[in-house]
């Protein structure tokens, strides 16, 4: 009997290859499989919830870890006594499986492992965005099976949330994995407890480090190649940083996952915006300004960026005035790069004292926002006052009230707590101009903790890199920084 062509015993040998818990009992082992990400537990509390009848969009960038995330989740379902011949794997890029639907998928782990198909069981499919209109297929199979925890995952992001939100109102829930947060990274190096030290003072976590200079050498590492779990393990990877991220993870995204989901002709066109935009990360751009340098139409770019957002490789940040009002509809924004590793990959590692440290302390900062749904209300403040453009980097908003609730520079350096009014006069003047609330308001600096005054504007100083892993750790335990 042949389906589309493929015989339907190769399929089936792909299947099992995938799924060695079929057989005798499969052990996991190494590394990859003992290391887990810090969103493993709420991940699995999602998925394994049988009480509510949904199926969970697993979302993220190339090469955090979603498979192995999947992988040790299967792990942990067979420790809770849940049998293999319930449980299925099939990643949705494997050639065999090209355009075949998922309910045919379904059907052969049925006939192949006689498991009751009514019972508690768990499927997954992996890089589910390469079948077309995956997400009618997923509602109607988690219609039909109530007690089937369907879980899919997939890199293209964006366009795997609007497809969600669009057709799976109701049925499907989104998890985000991005990339490893400095907390993570640390951990992952086993160096969190010796740089960190963790004081509980009920309801928050204190956080101090024992060795500034070691955790900026460690934070200079992390935005080298911290973002993806392979780097980290990997020391191959860690020398050749351009090599091995750079042609696997930026290229691949590049040049095949978004020209094949999007039919984008002029790839060149695209790659040199993600260049720019990539060097430039944490600048402030206007779609007129890309426009003019590129010769492409502001609604082509436009268009290119949603795609950039799609794959999980930039996050845009809206602009806000002194008085909280944004401007979602202004032609300005800063774009972040989701994870500052990628700028290693596709220029040079960046060094302590070289130009960009400033520019990528700050992308660090906000790639460790991008799990929380906090993220939606961060944006950055930009206004005129007399003669002068004051900016603050870093200000989350009351979406209700359109008041800042707190305010952040992001600087690498000591001399700005100094306590002098002119180099953190936007911080300033946006505390002074909300005075009412009272505002707190912070700046980061490169080894001094401290707090100054300028001008009756109380400001906390904490070192970039442990600012960095705070964010990154509360987010990650679900603690709002």
């Amino acid at each position: 009997m042949n389906m589309l062509g493929i015989a339907k015993e190769d399929v089936l040998k792909s299947l099992c290859r995938d799924n060695p818990w079929w057989g005798e009992t499969h052990r996991f082992e190494g590394d990859a499989y003992t290391l887990r990400r810090a969103y493993f537990r709420p991940f699995t509390e999602l998925a394994l919830d049988w009480s509510i009848r949904r199926s969970t969009v697993l979302m993220g960038p190339r090469r955090v870890g979603k498979t192995v995330m999947l992988h040790q989740f299967v792990a942990h379902a067979l420790r809770e006594n849940i049998p293999g011949s319930s449980i299925m794997f099939a990643s949705i890029d494997t050639p065999l499986y090209s355009g075949m639907p998922l309910d045919r998928l379904l059907t052969l782990f049925e006939e192949r492992t006689q498991h009751d198909p009514a019972g508690r069981r768990i499927v997954i499919f992996d890089e589910i965005q390469h079948l077309k209109d995956w997400e009618i297929h997923l509602k109607v199979l988690t219609d039909r099976h109530p007690n089937t925890r369907f879980i899919v995952s997939g890199s293209a992001a964006a366009a795997l949330r609007l497809k969600s939100h669009e057709s799976g109102a109701g049925r499907f829930t989104d998890f985000f994995l991005p990339p490893l947060t400095f907390a993570e990274f640390l951990a992952f190096r086993n160096l969190e407890d010796v740089l960190i030290m963790a004081t509980r003072r009920a309801p928050a976590v204190r956080y101090d480090v024992h060795d500034i200079r070691r955790l900026n050498q460690e934070f200079i590492n992390y935005l080298n190649f911290g973002g993806y779990p392979e780097a980290v393990l990997n020391e191959s990877v860690q020398t050749d940083v351009q090599r091995f991220l750079g042609r696997d993870i930026i290229d691949k995204v590049l040049l095949r996952d978004l020209p094949s989901l999007y039919g984008i002709r002029d790839i060149q066109e695209l790659n040199r915006l993600f260049t720019t935009i990539a060097y430039n990360s944490g600048q402030e751009i206007s779609l007129d300004g890309l426009a003019r340098n590129s010769g492409a139409t502001k609604a082509t770019i436009n268009r290119y960026l949603e795609y950039l957002e799609a794959a999980f490789l930039i996050v845009r940040v809206h602009r806000m005035d002194d008085t909280g009002k944004s401007f979602q509809r202004m032609r300005n924004f800063k774009v972040y790069l989701t994870n500052p590793s990628m700028r290693s990959a596709l220029f040079a590692p960046v060094h302590d004292g070289d130009e960009p440290m400033g520019a990528m302390a700050e992308t660090a900062i906000f790639s460790q926002w991008l799990h929380s749904d906090l993220m939606r209300y961060i944006r950055y403040a930009r206004w005129k006052q007399g003669r002068a453009d004051l900016e603050v980097d870093l200000v989350r908003i009351d979406a209700a009230r359109f008041k800042p609730l707190w305010a952040y520079e992001i600087k690498w350096s000591d001399r700005y707590a100094g306590g002098r009014s002119k180099e953190l006069r936007g911080l300033v003047e946006l505390a002074r101009k909300h005075a009412d609330i009272p505002l707190p308001v912070g700046a980061t600096t490169k080894t001094l903790t401290r707090v100054t005054e300028v001008d009756g504007v109380e400001i906390k100083h904490i070192p970039c890199a442990l600012h960095c892993y705070q964010v990154g750790k509360n987010v990650a335990e679900g603690r709002a920084p």
